[in-house]
C-alpha cells in the first residue's frame, strides 16, 4: 500500500468526484480510478459506493477516511521532526524543476540570483512536470518552477499556494541545417512526404503544448513520428544528429543556434509560455525556511528599470 493511495482516497472523499480529484491529483481519471481500486484490493472491501452520485463512501470507506487523516497527519509530523534533526539541510532551498528547465533555465537563473540576491544554497530535484507539481503538493520541496499556459493550468488552490512570474519561454520547431544553412526538414511537409518528427512522450506537459501548436497552425502540418522521449534534451540531441524536427524551448538551443548546429524548421509555429515559481503559503504549523522566505520576498520585488539594471529574469531571446 502506498501513501499516495491514501491521499487519493482523502481527495475523493472530500470532492466526491473521481474526475475532480483526478484533476487535483494531476493524474488521468483512469489512472486515479486504478489507484482507488488498488487501495480497495489492499483493504479487501469496497470503500466507494459507485452506484450513487455524487460519490459516497461505504461504511468501511468512512472508517478508512478517518484513519487516513490521522495517518497522513502523523507521517507529516514525523517527517518534519526528522528534518529538524538535520540543521545543515535547513540552509538549502529545495527546488522541484521539470527536466527541460533544470538543464537550461535553472543554472543561469541561480547565477543571476547569486549576483543580485546574495549567497544561495540550493538543491535541485529534476522531475517531469507532473511529479514536480506533486512534489510541491506533498510538501517535499520549498519551490516549484515550471511552465504555465492558460490552456493547461495547474489545479493549485490559490488559497494554499502562491506564485510569482519569472519571465517567458518560447517553444518552436528546430532541425539540423543542410549544406546551404537551410532547414534540412522544412515545415509544413507534404502528404506524400511527411517530415520525420521527434516528439515528446504522451502525457508530457510539452507534448500537450506542441499538440496545441499543431492544432492552431495556419496550415496543415505533415509529420511522421519516428522518435519520442519526455526530455527536451533528448529531442535536441536527436535533432542535432539529423533525425528530424523537434519542438524545443529556445533557451535550450541558444548555443546550438549560434554554432549553426540547429535552425528554425518553420515560422508561425511557436508558443510563448510563462515561467513561474510556486510555493505553499506559510502557516503557523508550517513556517518557511528563513532563506526561502527571504528569497520569496526578493522575487516579489518589481524588476529594476532596464536602463539601470537587468531585470531579475530575462526572457529567452528569440534567435532568427
Amino acid at each position: 500500500m502506498e501513501t499516495k493511495w491514501l491521499e487519493d482516497f482523502v481527495s475523493l472523499a472530500d470532492t466526491r468526484s473521481f474526475s475532480r480529484s483526478a484533476q487535483l491529483r494531476h493524474v488521468t481519471q483512469p489512472a486515479f480510478s486504478r489507484r482507488i481500486q488498488a487501495l480497495e484490493a489492499w483493504a479487501g472491501t469496497d470503500l466507494v459506493d459507485r452506484s450513487s452520485y455524487p460519490t459516497r463512501l461505504t461504511p468501511a470507506g468512512q472508517t478508512l477516511y478517518t484513519q487516513s487523516l490521522e495517518m497522513l497527519q502523523g507521517l507529516q509530523s514525523t517527517r518534519a521532526m526528522l528534518r529538524g534533526h538535520s540543521s545543515a539541510g535547513q540552509d538549502f532551498i529545495e527546488f522541484a524543476v521539470p527536466h527541460s528547465l533544470a538543464f537550461t533555465f535553472f543554472p543561469a537563473w541561480v547565477s543571476s540570483l547569486r549576483e543580485k540576491f546574495g549567497p544561495l544554497k540550493s538543491r535541485l530535484i529534476a522531475l517531469n512536470v507532473h511529479d514536480a507539481v506533486l512534489r510541491l503538493m506533498e510538501g517535499n520541496c520549498d519551490f516549484l518552477i515550471s511552465y504555465h499556459h492558460d490552456s493547461q493550468p495547474f489545479q493549485l488552490d490559490p488559497e494554499r499556494y502562491e506564485m510569482v512570474s519569472l519571465g517567458q519561454e518560447v517553444l518552436a520547431p528546430f532541425c539540423r541545417p543542410n549544406a546551404l544553412g537551410l532547414p534540412e526538414f522544412a515545415l509544413p511537409g507534404s502528404v506524400g512526404k511527411p517530415l520525420p518528427y521527434l516528439g515528446y512522450a504522451p502525457g508530457a506537459y510539452l507534448a500537450r503544448m506542441v499538440a496545441l501548436i499543431l492544432k492552431q497552425a495556419p496550415m496543415a502540418i505533415h509529420l511522421d513520428r519516428v522518435y519520442e522521449t519526455d526530455m527536451a534534451e533528448g529531442l535536441k540531441a536527436m535533432a542535432i544528429e539529423g533525425h528530424g524536427v523537434a519542438f524545443l524551448p529556445i533557451s535550450s538551443v541558444k548555443k546550438e543556434l549560434r554554432a549553426k548546429k540547429l535552425v528554425r524548421a518553420g515560422s508561425g509555429l511557436e508558443m510563448t509560455l510563462d515561467l513561474r515559481v510556486y510555493r505553499e503559503r506559510p502557516t503557523v504549523k508550517k513556517v518557511a525556511k528563513t532563506q526561502a522566505q527571504a528569497l520569496w520576498l526578493y522575487l516579489q520585488l518589481p524588476p529594476a528599470p532596464k536602463s539601470k539594471a537587468a531585470s531579475r529574469v530575462a526572457p529567452a531571446p528569440e534567435p532568427r
